[in-house]
């Protein structure tokens, strides 16, 4: 079965995009487990607008409000995040799960997002930026990941190529290398799922 986490190197590294486009070429479901932040367009209503209807998605598991770490956002809130609510949803369809920031980002206090995706046994694929930093953070995701007996399905990049950056993460992590997406402008459903094609080995998803 085609069941992915997707995980990024830090935030804001484009993976709410890159799992909208592998949610749509894969036509399966898209769950983001906990929204922190409220304000504006959620990660789950930008993935059913930018997959262009193809992905089913799931509601979270937890919705809050405060724009920071799960922990810290439910704290906020006043609100437990349990576990047992974590599970993966059933059924047998294609399923892309979208992770919270990095890799060590808590979810709750004695909880980190490495530590849920163990529990969940799935691959993981982390998105990268290509931008200066990116060969520390990348090694340092992959390792946490590893050292967790977690299986890294592979690395994509979001941003311009920078060919010497991806040999080296995909050379030192030993990893492979899933393609690069560009920056999109405009950024649609049509645009992104052009891209994909164009730019994501979709032969190794």
């Amino acid at each position: 079965m085609h069941r992915y986490v997707v995980t990024g190197t830090d935030t804001d590294v484009g993976k709410t995009v890159f799992a909208a486009g592998l949610a749509g070429h894969l036509g399966g479901r898209y769950w983001k487990p906990v929204q922190a932040g409220m304000d504006g367009e959620t990660d789950s209503q930008r993935v059913a607008e930018l997959s262009g209807g193809r992905a089913q998605v799931l509601p979270e598991a937890y919705a809050l409000r405060t724009p920071c770490s799960p922990h810290q956002a439910a704290r906020l809130d006043g609100v437990t995040i349990e576990p047992s609510r974590l599970s993966l949803p059933s059924g047998e369809e294609p399923l892309v799960v979208e992770g919270a920031g990095g890799v060590l980002v808590p979810f709750a206090d004695n909880l980190l997002a490495a530590d849920l995706f163990a529990m969940w046994g799935l691959p993981v694929i982390v998105v990268a930026r290509t931008a200066l930093g990116t060969i520390n953070h990348s090694l340092l995701s992959i390792e946490a990941l590893r050292v967790r007996g977690l299986t890294i399905h592979g690395v994509a990049f979001v941003g311009e190529a920078n060919p010497e950056s991806e040999a080296a993460i995909v050379r030192l992590g030993e990893v492979r290398h899933l393609g690069c997406l560009p920056h999109l402008d405009p950024l649609t459903a049509e645009t992104l799922a052009a891209a994909f094609a164009a730019h994501i080995r979709t032969d190794l998803l």
